[in-house]
C-alpha cells in the first residue's frame, strides 16, 4: 500500500491510523531480528500519536496526505526526547531537546513516527555494516547490503516496515539504498530542504530527502519538507511549487539525455539493460531520448572526495582523541581527510564552482538526464571488492561512482527501480534535472513508473 492509497483509506474510514501503525510495528517486530533496520523503535508513543491522529480525522481536522501515516527517520535527525546516535558510540547517550526541522514539518503534517533507522557509522560509508550496532541487511537477500549510509531507511521502506523513511545523502546515501533495496529515493537540490537539527557528516555536500515505495509518495513528502528555514543559512528561499505529478502527467516532447561514456563504461550488463529498457519506455511515451556529452565526471568525483575527506575530518576533529570509539573503516577515512592540505581543499571548492557553471550548459540541450544509479546490484555483506567485466573495483567506489557527482553539483537526483536483474535483485535508474527542478524530475519518474509498474515486494515479504 502506498501513502496515497493509505491516505485515501484513512479518509474513507476503511482503516485507522492505529491499525496502520500497529501493522507496521508488527512487521518491525517480525523482521527486525533479520534486517536490523531500526536502532530505536518508539512503539508506545507511535500508538498514542496514531490514536490522536484518528481523533483529529474523526473531528474533520485533516492535516494533509501524511496525516496518520507511519514513517521513520534515519538516526541523524534530532528527535525531541528520543536518542539520536548517528550510528556511533560518540552519541549513544545523546537525547536532544529539539526536533530537526524536517521532523517538525512531518509532525505538523500528521505523520506518526515509528522510530529511528539504522545506518553506516556517522553516515560515512555505503554498506551500513555498523561495527557498533550490527549490520543492516537487504530485504531482498539478507546476505546482501542494503546500501548506505541510509541503509535502515531503505530496508524499512522496501520491507513494508514504514510507508516513508527519511535519509541523508552526502555522496549517494539516499540513492544507493534506494537502488539496492528497490525503493524510490530523492536527493533534492542543495538548499531545497532544511538541514537544521541533522547531525552533519560535512558542511557543503549534505542533502536531506525521503525514501518511499512510489514516486508520488516521495513527491507528497517533498511537499511537506521543502521551503526556507531561517535556522539553516544554507536553505534556499526559492519558491516552492507543488511537487505531486498529476495522474494524467505526460513526458511527451521532453528531451531526456542518455549520457555517453562515463555512466555506462563500467557497469554490469543486467543493470545496463534495465536502464536502457527504461529509456525505450520513455521513447514509447513520446519523449525524445538523445545522446548527450557531459563534462569530465571523473574530475567531479575527485572534487567530491577531496571536499568530503576534508570537511568530514573537520566535523569529527573534536572527537578524534579517543580513537577506540570509531570503526576501522570510518577512522581510516577520517585519517585520510586530516592529511589533505588546505590548498587542495580550496582548489577543490574553486574547481567545484567551475564544474557547476560548465554543467549548466547541459540543460540547453536536454530537460533531464536518465542514467544508472549504481553500476551493480547489492553486493554481499562483508565483500570489499566487486568484479565488473574484467575489472575489480572497491565496493565503496563502485557504489558512489555514479551518484556522487550530483552532490558536488547540487542538482536534484532521484533513484527509481527499473527492473529486476537475472539474479532477482533490483536495479536502479537515476533521473537528474536542473537545480530546483524537482517537479520536473518527479514528473518524468512518475510517468515512467506508471508505465512499468512499481517494484514488486521482496520475495517472502509480499
Amino acid at each position: 500500500m502506498t501513502i496515497q492509497e493509505a491516505a485515501a483509506a484513512l479518509r474513507a474510514r476503511q482503516v485507522s491510523s492505529v491499525e496502520l501503525t500497529g501493522a507496521c510495528l508488527d512487521r518491525i517486530r517480525a523482521l527486525q531480528p533479520t534486517l536490523n533496520a531500526f536502532l530505536t523503535v518508539t512503539g508506545e508513543s507511535a500508538m498514542d500519536r496514531a490514536a490522536a491522529m484518528d481523533r483529529e480525522l474523526a473531528a474533520g481536522a485533516a492535516r494533509g496526505p501524511l496525516h496518520g501515516i507511519p514513517i521513520a527517520v534515519k538516526d541523524v535527525f534530532c528527535t525531541r526526547g528520543v536518542a539520536t546516535t548517528c550510528g556511533s558510540p560518540l552519541f549513544a547517550e545523546y537525547v536532544p531537546d529539539h526536533n530537526a526541522a524536517v521532523v517538525d514539518r512531518l509532525e505538523d503534517a500528521g505523520a506518526v513516527l515509528l522510530g529511528k533507522t539504522g545506518m553506516h557509522e556517522l553516515a560515512y560509508g555505503i554498506t551500513s555494516n555498523n561495527p557498533h550496532f550490527g549490520a543492516v541487511r537487504n530485504p531482498w537477500a539478507a546476505d546482501r547490503i542494503p546500501g548506505g549510509s541510509s541503509g535502515g531507511s531503505g530496508a524499512a521502506v522496501a520491507s513494508g516496515m514504514a510507508f516513508m523513511a527519511m535519509g541523508s545523502d552526502t555522496g549517494g546515501s539516499i540513492r544507493i539504498p534506494a537502488s539496492y533495496c528497490g525503493a524510490v529515493g530523492l536527493k533534492p537540490s542543495t538548499g531545497r530542504v532544511s538541514r537544521y537539527g541533522v547531525l552533519p557528516l560535512d558542511f557543503t555536500l549534505d542533502h536531506i530527502g525521503p525514501l518511499a515505495r512510489s514516486v508520488r509518495d516521495v513527491a507528497l513528502t517533498l511537499n511537506v519538507l521543502a521551503g526556507p528555514d531561517p535556522r539553516d543559512e544554507s536553505c534556499s528561499g526559492a519558491p516552492v511549487p507543488g511537487y505531486l505529478p498529476a495522474p494524467e502527467a505526460s513526458i511527451r516532447g521532453l528531451r531526456l539525455g542518455l549520457p555517453e561514456g562515463f555512466f555506462f563504461d563500467r557497469i554490469h550488463p543486467s543493470v545496463r539493460s534495465a536502464v536502457l529498457g527504461l529509456a525505450k519506455t520513455a521513447e514509447s511515451l513520446g519523449a525524445e531520448v538523445r545522446s548527450v556529452s557531459l563534462p569530465d565526471m571523473n574530475e567531479i568525483n575527485l572534487i567530491g572526495r577531496l571536499v568530503l575527506f576534508a570537511e568530514a575530518s573537520t566535523v569529527m576533529e573534536p572527537y578524534l582523541e579517543d580513537r577506540s570509539r570509531f570503526g576501522a573503516d570510518v577512522l581510516a577515512l577520517l585519517d585520510q581527510g586530516r592529511l589533505i592540505p588546505a590548498t587542495d581543499y580550496i582548489q577543490a571548492q574553486r574547481l567545484r564552482r567551475l564544474a557547476q557553471q560548465e554543467f549548466s550548459a547541459v540543460w540547453r540541450g536536454v530537460n533531464c538526464l536518465l542514467l544508472p544509479t549504481t553500476p551493480i546490484t547489492a553486493p554481499p555483506v562483508g565483500q570489499d571488492e566487486v568484479s565488473i567485466g574484467e575489472e575489480d573495483e572497491d565496493v565503496r567506489i563502485a557504489s558512489t561512482r555514479l551518484v556522487r557527482p550530483f552532490n558536488v553539483l547540487g542538482l536534484p537526483a532521484l533513484s527509481m527501480p527499473c527492473g529486476l536483474t537475472e539474479s532477482g535483485l533490483p536495479a536502479g535508474a537515476q533521473i537528474v534535472g536542473p537545480a530546483f527542478e524537482e517537479a520536473r524530475v518527479l514528473r518524468v519518474a512518475a510517468v515512467l513508473e506508471d508505465a512499468i509498474g512499481p517494484c514488486p515486494s521482496p520475495p517472502g515479504l509480499e
